[in-house]
């Protein structure tokens, strides 16, 4: 059944691949065309298209079918084109002429369009809530370690001295500012594209206000051109605030690859969370890190992959844009499982509290050395240079009580005020 369906048939090859992975994909779809079908109808409804019997009786047979959606029993088998003929197929068999009237005054254009925006609101929503959980982590984390030294490193050479406060709620505060571009994603899709139909909007007296505030709607996209134009757009503007997450996650990933290393031995997991060798029997890799910084890594791909297809489109509908979903919906799941694993893991990190003994790192100290001389009244550029010569003739010796005080420092790591920051998030 294809809702574009005039009586004849297209050939097998055609079919399979215009409709693709569609079936599959709007299996993640599928509720959100059921909530945006109820709010049609309720406005045909109003509009007089519908009369109030019919309305009823859609909106009980589309509540039954997000009852199977909700169970997992609701499937689109190979005779549908895609979710939206197997929706009114089965409110046809049903109701008979009345779950053929669901169609009127709309396109399944912006059928897709409104079932991604609802769909794509909530998995922002989701993202989120989940990132708030992985920064609540990071602060905690901080807080408890805040106290144990950490080897800062500038062209992976030993730098300053840094801690493991610094470097739990760096991560947290890098969180904030991948939130502002999710934030800014959920603005786009927080509008309202339904009754734009083809991408032309219809003859039929529709009411868009009241669909806007039936599902929930921020606004209308109100010109209908510029609605369709959306399609592809609104996806991108998803990618863009996963990929600044997926930035923050895979460079702490990476981190973290490094910093298990016996090289380095900052810091270890629990032989549970890590994994073995075929043939070596003391390897304890970090599989899952290094997952997580593949996969963040072709996240930051998604919005040029996106790009890719809907670059240099003319306005109106074109096929090419039923490709973006095939794009996006598995990239989200990506992201929501890195974000999972990555807070489920850190949970259980074991820092090491004795890095600094090593004496490689009495470099670590130069600097405050050096500005304790300031401090004392020789002038910086001497100072400088009286260091670097005690370094050159191994006569340096390091002052380890260092103070830190300033904002943001290691002394003064500002948890607070950077919990506060996200909470003005919302």
């Amino acid at each position: 059944m294809k809702l574009r369906d005039k009586g004849f048939s297209t050939d097998k090859k055609i079919d399979h691949f215009t409709v693709g992975n569609d079936r599959e994909l709007d299996l993640q779809l599928a509720k959100y065309d059921v909530m945006a079908s109820k709010a049609h109808a309720k406005m045909l409804g109003k509009i007089g298209l519908l009369t109030h019997k019919e309305t009823q009786e859609l909106v009980q047979e589309l509540d039954a079918i997000a009852s199977r959606i909700e169970r997992g029993t609701f499937t689109i088998e190979p005779s549908f084109e895609d979710m939206h003929s197997k929706i009114e197929y089965l409110l046809t068999l049903s109701l008979g002429d009345t779950g053929k009237k669901i169609h009127t005054a709309r396109s399944r254009n912006d059928q897709v369009l409104v079932a991604m925006h609802l769909y794509l609101k909530d998995e922002l929503s989701e993202i989120k809530s989940m990132t708030k959980e992985l920064f609540d982590l990071l602060l905690k984390k901080a807080e408890e370690h805040k106290n144990v030294l950490l080897p800062g490193y500038t062209h992976l050479q030993i730098a300053m001295p840094s801690s493991f406060g610094l470097w739990f709620s760096a991560y947290a505060e890098s969180l904030i500012d991948d939130l502002y571009f999710v934030d800014a994603a959920y603005k786009v899709a927080d509008q309202n594209p339904l009754g734009s139909a083809a991408g032309y909007g219809s003859s039929f007296p529709i009411d868009r206000s009241f669909t806007t505030k039936e599902m929930g709607f921020e606004t209308l996209k109100f010109n209908v051109v510029a609605a369709q134009m959306g399609r592809g757009k609104v996806e991108k503007a998803t990618a863009f605030g996963m990929a600044s997450i997926a930035s923050t996650l895979s460079k702490m990933a990476m981190d973290i690859c490094l910093y298990m290393s016996q090289n380095f031995n900052f810091v270890s997991f629990p032989d549970e969370l890590t994994t073995g060798s075929s043939i070596m029997p003391h390897k304890k890799n970090p599989d899952v890190f290094e997952l997580v910084r593949g996969k963040c890594n072709k996240l930051q791909s998604v919005p040029n992959q996106l790009t890719m297809v809907i670059n240099n489109l003319p306005s109106g509908y074109h096929r090419d844009l039923q490709l973006v979903k095939e794009i996006i919906v598995p990239a989200i799941q990506d992201m929501k499982a890195c974000l999972e694993i990555l807070t489920f893991s850190l949970e259980e990190i074991q820092v090491n509290d004795q890095i600094l003994e090593d004496e490689k790192y009495d470099y670590l100290f130069s600097v405050d050395t050096l500005n304790e001389l300031v401090q004392n009244g020789m002038p910086f550029r001497d100072a400088y240079k009286k260091m670097g010569q005690e370094i050159q003739q191994g006569t340096f010796t390091p002052k380890r009580d260092i103070s830190h005080s300033h904002e943001g420092s290691l002394g003064n790591l500002c948890l607070k005020e950077i919990k506060a920051k996200m909470e003005k998030l919302g």
